[in-house]
């Protein structure tokens, strides 16, 4: 059972799924391997699917755990094999519906951390500024790489758009505009900044 005994969403889910998380959420969000709250609401919502798998009586394998949430979750999977996905559950005897309600944003992860349990961080030094903003950025390009190949890909099989195999690929370009010189985001990251300052 959670340990907290708080009323937000995440303690009531890990007390109706019999999960105590709150110490290693904790020590995941502030420890040494520090992990952002998306990492966090990832952590946790795979841990309420291997619950609903298990209360239905599902053999659970780490690696079923991870194709299931991410046919229930990712934004580049079709509708037809999450449809699917919540099919096969449902016929294995979880309720869906009641999972689907007890998925976790990072938001809520963050105020059960900071209202519920107190936790807070320490100022974050500028190499991990750096670190997070380039997971994120990393994270939107192939977002948007996927959505796009996915978007293709369905004009060709309508025959909306007449192509063959494609590939996409997506850069994020930054230009200074005190020397007018221009770098890939990842490569400015990396360097810490443009040659001119």
């Amino acid at each position: 059972m959670d340990e907290s005994g708080c009323t937000c969403k995440v303690g009531r889910v890990a007390a109706d799924r019999n999960l105590a998380v709150d110490g290693e959420l904790v020590e995941r969000w502030t420890g040494e391997d520090r992990q952002s709250t998306r990492d966090l609401a990832e952590w946790f919502n795979k841990r309420v699917l291997r619950a609903a798998l298990t209360e239905a009586g599902v053999p659970t394998k780490d690696g079923d755990i991870r194709a299931y949430h991410r046919l229930l979750t990712d934004d580049d999977v079709t509708s037809g094999d999450r449809i699917e996905a919540r099919r096969e559950l449902q016929r294995e005897g979880v309720d869906t519906d009641t999972l689907d309600e007890q998925f976790v944003s990072h938001q809520t992860v963050y105020t059960h951390l900071t209202d519920c349990l107190d936790a807070s961080l320490s100022t974050p030094t500028n190499e991990e500024r750096i670190d997070d903003a380039t997971t994120t950025v990393g994270r939107l390009q192939s977002r948007t790489e996927a959505v796009t190949s996915d978007t293709i890909e369905r004009l060709a099989e309508h025959g909306a758009l007449d192509i063959g195999a494609a590939e996409v690929f997506v850069t994020v370009q930054v230009a200074c505009q005190e020397c007018n010189r221009q770098y890939a985001v990842r490569e400015l990251l990396d360097r810490g900044g443009c040659h001119c300052q």
